[in-house]
Parts: structure tokens; sequence; C-alpha cells
């Protein structure tokens, strides 16, 4: 099974913003830093994931393991639904992907200590963010 680790960074709220996505193919390595505008930590997360599944699809992956440290994003898809309005198109995306292009996809709660990789590379697409768009 292809572990999937992510990470949504925000430096403010709403603030530069960035994803993070550490994917193990069965010891093949992907790392993703992604940039993103300003926003809250809670859509960065959203955003995480969104990137994650279409690097997935993107390398052809039908089953996968998404591991995350966020406790409201993990929530959100299990029941599919989020009380906030600003997240709901977010998480619609996701689940549209979820069940149009894999088979099985497994999200599960982690604490943030085994979640440094994504962690780094979501701390690095902020940085990058801020020199990215205007504000």
């Amino acid at each position: 099974m292809i572990e999937v680790y992510i990470d949504g960074a925000s430096a403010g709220d709403p603030g530069p913003s960035g994803a993070g996505v550490f994917i193990n193919n069965r010891g093949k390595l992907i790392r993703k830093s992604i940039p993103l505008p300003p926003m809250s930590n809670h859509e960065a997360e959203f955003h995480a994931l969104n990137e994650a599944l279409v690097i997935c699809m993107q390398e052809g992956f039908r089953t996968v393991s998404v591991r995350t440290d966020s406790q409201i994003l993990e929530a959100a898809v299990d029941k599919k639904y989020v009380k906030k309005e600003r997240y709901r198109a977010l998480l619609q995306q996701v689940l549209e992907r979820m069940e149009t292009h894999f088979d099985n996809v497994f999200i599960k709660w982690i604490p943030s200590k085994q979640n440094k990789e994504a962690d780094q590379l979501a701390r690095a697409a902020v940085y990058q963010s801020k020199g990215s768009f205007t504000y």
C-alpha cells in the first residue's frame, strides 16, 4: 500500500501558506512542497490532501493510506461533513477525487512527531509562498 503523509502550514490566519506531501511507494520517495496563497492553517490542510490526491492520480496509485496530524481534516473526511462553510467546497473536491479515481483511500490521524517530513515540506512551501504571492 502507498503511504502518503500530508501537512498544511500557514504563517498567520490568514497568511502565507503551503502544503507538504511525502509519499513512500515501497521505497521510492516523492517529496513535494506546494506554495499556497494566503489562507488559514485548516484550509492549507485540505489543500495538502487535495494536492496529495492529484499526485497519486498522476502516479497511477489506486489504493493509498493517508496520514495527517490534523484531527479536523481526518474527522471531516471520515464523516463527509464539515461545519464551516469555507471548507465545504474543499471537502467536496477531496471526496469527489477519492470516489472517482481510487479503489480505496484510508485516512488516519497521527501525532505531529510522526509527521515531520510532511511538516518540513509544508514549512518550506510557506517560505516559498512569501515570495510567490502578492499580499
